[in-house]
This record gives C-alpha cells, structure tokens and sequence, in this order.
C-alpha cells in the first residue's frame, strides 16, 4: 500500500495556501469592482441631478428676470450661462415647452468616437445601471409650469470613465496579489523547509529505521515536532525490544510448560489414577465373593481415584479458561475476586464493578481480560502490600476500558522487563488487539492500570 507521505495526490501546503489567498483576492477583487460599478453609477446620477437642479434653477432666475420685466422672452430659454458654468462634458440638456411651442436641446462635450472597453463589459453594465438615463425637472414660477428640462448623461462617457476606473483597479490588484502571493510563496517555502526533512526521516522510519531521529530546528513549533517524532521513535524501539524478548519468553516458557504438563498429567497421573481405579474396582468385584466387608472401602477408593480424575482433567482444561466458555466473563471475574479475597485472610480487599453488558465481546477479548485481570492481582498480592485493590470493567459500544487500581507501596514507574513477564504479557496482549496500555501512579501511592480494548470483529485462527 501506498504511503501517504509520498502520494503525488496529496496537496502541496505551499499551493494549498497559495490558492487559498488567490481565493480571496479574487473575490476581494469581485467586490471591489462590484463596489466601483456602483459607485460610477451612482456619481453618474447625482451628476446628471445636479446639473438638472443647476440648470433648472437658472431657467427659473430666467422667468423672474422676464416677470420683472428686465428679461426678454424670447431668449427663454438660455444655455448660454450653463455652457459656459458646466464642467460635466458628455451631458445633453432638452427643453420643452408646456405647450410644446419652443424646444430646444444643447450637448456638452463631444461623443466618444474609440471604444476602448470590451463588449461585454458594456453589455453588462448597460444590464446592470441603465447608463444615459434621463433625469426630468419641471420648470415652474408661481405655480405655473412652463415646461418640462431633460437632463441626459452620454452612455458610452459613462462607461469610459467606469472602465477606466475599473482597469487601473485591475492592474493595481494585480500587482498586489502577485507581490503578496510572492512574498507568501517565500515566506512558506522557507518557513516549511524542515518539512521535507521531517517527512523523508517518517520514510525512513516507516521502513523500520527507528533509529533515525530528527535534528534541532530553529523554529519552536518544529522543534515541538521533531521532539515528539523522537520521543514516539524511542517508545517504539523500545516496545519493539519489549515484544521481541517477550516473544522469546513465551515461546520457551509455552513450549517447556506445554511438554511438563502433557506429560506428568497424561503419563503419570492420568496412567496411575486409571490403575488405581481399575484395581479398586477388582478389589470390589473379589470382595463381593470373598470378604462383603471390604466391598464399601474399594467403592470408597473407586470413587476417590475417580474424583481425582476429574481433577486432572480440569487441569488440562486450564491451558485455555474453562469458566469462561461455561460462565461467561462476568461470572468469572467474580468468581476470581471472591477466590483472592478467600485467599488474602483479611489483609487485602479485591472489589470487582462491571458496568456494560460482558456478553457483547467477543471471545478473543473475554479471554485477554480475564488473563490481564488475573496478571494484575497477582502482582498485587505479590508485590505492591496492598490493602485495597478496585477492579473495574466499563463495556459501551465501540471499546471496553479495564482499570485495575491499588494503594499499594509504588510511587514511581519504574519497571522493567528483566524481572519477569507479567507486565510484558499484558502489553503484549493490548498490542495484539490493537489497545491502549496506560500506567499511573495513584496519590500518594499506589498503581493503576487501565487497559483500553477497541470491540472490532476479530475472526478467530481455525485450528
């Protein structure tokens, strides 16, 4: 299977931060136009109303000046003031009467002959502002309306002006997003530098080399990362030391204690206790003739020799818990704390609490708990001179937690692997199943152990 660390489809962060921030500009961009757009129609407007309301205002000076009798009526209406006054080009100003006798129209400024902003600049804008709009004002005195000033803007003015505004703020963003995406693009590639070191040693030890380590780095956060990728490099090498003594550990232990037990329990007892019996039973069978009175004692030997058997037979049986498959794990583990509490006389107390259903795990995981179960009370009863020791088993839907607590005499961790296999076994176990082994120490003494098991489907090995 292929690494994630050298998967050609996993993103760059340099490409990912770079695109992100383009991301952005761009729609900071977007909004900015958006923003110019507005506004340029938006001047536009109040432009073409002040000129209305300018012009306006000098048509109605003009109907007093006539009403006074210093005007001439038939200069009405005069452009002359506001073309000399205006400095809006690109305008175009009609009048019409009120009863449509005298109009007159006037432009200012001259209309565009180059288009120098792209068609579809043009049609969006007209879609979107509705450039040339007419702007009307009623011209009146003393209630009377004489008629009717149009004010319109030139459209292609408009637009000019907008899409000039709109490119220098296209070049000047431009620039600016490449200045900072440079800067960024810099700034990271420096910044991200002690990646490419720290991913080619998780290569290297990916491919078992846990001897590499990562050197110091000059930022503070990679220095946090590199001291913990050697830290994790350390506790793997020495878990990978752990297991391959316990490895050898078990197999000699398993092969020696396979071959004693086979052999003493079949050759000798289980040939001697039939002989036994089979004697006893003569004697019966002799005596039922011969001497009535010795008939009870050989039945009495039959029936010892018989029990004895049976007890040999449970012994066999002990290579893999017989209770369990009989009881159930709960029963069990009741049944092993009731046994270390009749065992301790008083001087130590082993309380068991189950919170779950124990018949929702899987067999492979009922047996690793009973055998860390009955791993750690016997390193209680044996080193820790504890008084009270809690067991508790918490089963939910996904993993079940085992903590075995104890005020015993441990104030520090300090253990190790050489004198025996007790806690080699239970993390041995834990690994296999793909667990959590956790160690504490509990104030002001004593150990705790907690044991975390995922519920997985785990097909058992056919035999």
């Amino acid at each position: 299977m292929q690494s994630p660390l050298s998967n050609p489809a996993t993103m760059n962060l340099q490409l990912h931060l770079l695109s992100r921030i383009t991301i952005v500009a761009l729609m900071c961009l977007i909004a900015a136009t958006a923003y110019v757009l507005y506004h340029s129609g938006r001047q536009a407007r109040q432009a073409a109303q002040i000129t209305a309301d300018s012009l306006g205002k000098q048509l109605e000076m003009q109907l007093f000046r006539i009403n006074a009798g210093v005007g001439q009526v038939n200069q009405f209406p005069d452009f002359d003031l506001w073309k000399q006054t205006a400095n809006t080009p690109g305008v175009c100003i009609r009048f019409v009467s009120a009863e449509n006798a005298i109009e007159r129209r006037l432009c200012n400024g001259t209309k565009l002959v180059d288009q120098n902003w792209p068609e579809s600049f043009e049609i969006l804008y007209r879609c979107l502002l509705n450039p040339g709009f007419d702007i009307t004002r009623p011209i009146a005195f003393n209630g009377r309306v004489y008629g009717l000033l149009t004010v319109t803007p030139n459209a292609e003015m408009e637009i000019a002006q907008t899409w000039g505004n709109i490119r220098s703020l296209l070049g000047l963003s431009a620039m600016t997003v490449l200045a900072v995406c440079l800067l960024v693009f810099l700034s990271i590639s420096r910044a991200l530098r002690p990646a490419r070191i720290i991913v080619a040693g998780l290569e290297s030890m990916e491919k078992g080399n846990l001897a590499k380590r990562m050197p110091s780095f000059e930022l503070i956060e990679w220095q946090r990362t590199a001291a913990a990728i050697n830290q994790l490099a350390a506790s793997q090498q020495q878990l990978l030391a752990e297991r391959q003594k316990l490895a050898v550990k078990l197999i000699n232990l398993q092969e020696e204690e396979r071959r004693f037990l086979a052999r003493e329990l079949h050759d000798e007892f289980g040939q001697c206790l039939a002989a036994i019996n089979a004697v006893a039973a003569s004697i019966a069978q002799t005596a039922k003739q011969q001497c009535p009175a010795l008939v009870g004692d050989a039945d009495h030997i039959r029936r010892i020799t018989q029990h004895m058997l049976d007890n040999v037979r449970d012994l066999l049986k002990r290579l893999r818990p017989a209770e369990l498959d009989e009881l159930g794990l709960a029963a069990s583990l009741n049944s092993l704390v009731t046994g270390w509490n009749a065992r301790s006389a008083g001087k130590s107390r082993y309380q068991l609490d189950i919170v779950g259903d124990c018949t929702l795990l899987p067999e492979s995981l009922t047996v690793t708990l009973f055998r860390i179960t009955q791993e750690c009370l016997t390193n209680i009863a044996k080193h820790s001179a504890a008084a009270n020791a809690n067991i508790t088993l918490a089963i939910n839907s996904d993993a079940v937690t085992l903590t075995v607590e104890d005020d015993g005499s441990a104030t520090k961790l300090l253990f190790t692997g050489n004198s025996g296999i007790g806690l080699l076994g239970i993390r041995e176990r834990v690994t296999a199943l793909n667990g959590q082994l956790t160690l504490a120490i509990v104030q002001p003494h004593g150990l705790r152990i907690e044991v975390r098991l995922p519920i997985i489907s785990i097909t058992e090995p056919q035999a």
